[in-house]
């Protein structure tokens, strides 16, 4: 049976959140099988509850924002990614401020946090969304799909006019069958424009922004003196972004996805319509790890 997960121990962080620019300390805490991912607020009294499901997205600008009660918690996307990338399906995030902590801008952090944890295996199946047919979603000339796929596979193209980003490479197809979240994904950092952080800033956004966790660009070149980790890591952090964003939906998903200029507004429009939609997905568990499919086990290696 392939199996949900949790950590095996508590394990706390400390970093600054990206939009705040507000010191936040992060617990995660193991969580018993079919809990899924639970936020809590432990600064509010009452502490306020936020379960990772897409109807509890709300602010979209430049991250994704949970919502309930009045209370916000933003730039989820990161660790849920983290957590999708190694199988986490069940846990508690306790935090103590407005935003999960951006650490270096990328999903890398996180993922070593989760490492140092501890990985383990709970006695309960785990549960995927499988698509069986194709849901899709377009704004002007943005738009996102999702399609049934015998895996996981994620298709994504970028287009923004700067040299920086152009000469990196716009479009990238990561079939997990192949390639590996940890090695291809995670390290993968958030990226933004000088001519922008005025108009954010006013927005009360990009406040905690800087060289150590933002790929940093002017009207030519990236400003940041250690360059880029990947060749075009610009469009694998949409990746990244997008598994985070899927990820939201509670479960794993059994599928393909596929996008031009989305972001997480439109991602989070996306898994809605599939959910809205009883047709278009069904619940799959696996009894045997050969029945998986080959991005499956190659995700979640521990399981087979």
């Amino acid at each position: 049976m392939l199996k949900q997960r949790t950590l095996k121990t508590i394990i706390r962080a400390t970093g600054v959140g990206l939009h705040s620019g507000v010191k936040v300390t992060l617990v995660l805490r193991p969580a018993a099988p079919d809990t899924g991912i639970v936020f809590r607020r432990i600064d509010l009294e009452p502490p306020v509850e936020m379960k990772a499901n897409p109807y509890s997205v709300g602010d979209t600008r430049m991250a994704s924002c949970l919502e309930k009660d009045g209370a916000k918690l933003g730039t989820v996307e990161h660790l849920m990614s983290a957590l999708a990338g190694l199988g986490i399906d069940n846990l508690h995030v306790d935090v103590d401020g407005a935003e999960i902590p951006i650490m270096d801008g990328s999903a890398g952090p996180f993922v070593f946090l989760l490492q140092s944890a501890g990985i383990e295996e709970q006695n309960a199946a785990k549960k995927f969304i499988r698509i069986r047919k194709t849901v899709e979603v377009r704004e002007g000339d943005k738009w996102a799909r999702l399609e049934p796929y015998d895996g996981f596979r994620l298709t994504f193209s970028i287009l923004f006019n700067h040299p920086a980003v152009d000469q990196s490479g716009t479009k990238v197809v990561m079939d997990f069958a192949d390639d590996s979240y940890i090695r291809d994904i995670a390290r993968a950092r958030t990226f933004g424009f000088t001519q922008d952080v005025e108009a954010l800033r006013a927005q009360g956004l990009a406040l905690g922004g800087s060289l150590e966790n933002v790929i940093v660009m002017d009207e030519y070149r990236v400003l940041n003196t250690e360059g880029l980790r990947l060749h075009d890591e610009f469009v694998r952090h949409k990746v990244l972004d997008a598994i985070g964003d899927l990820y939201l939906a509670g479960h794993p998903l059994l599928g393909a996805f596929s996008a031009h200029k989305s972001g997480h507004a439109m991602n989070n429009r996306l898994l809605r319509e599939l959910l809205a939609d009883a047709t278009a997905w069904e619940w799959a568990s696996f009894s045997r790890a050969e029945e998986a499919p080959a991005a499956v086990l190659h995700l979640y290696p521990q399981a087979a």
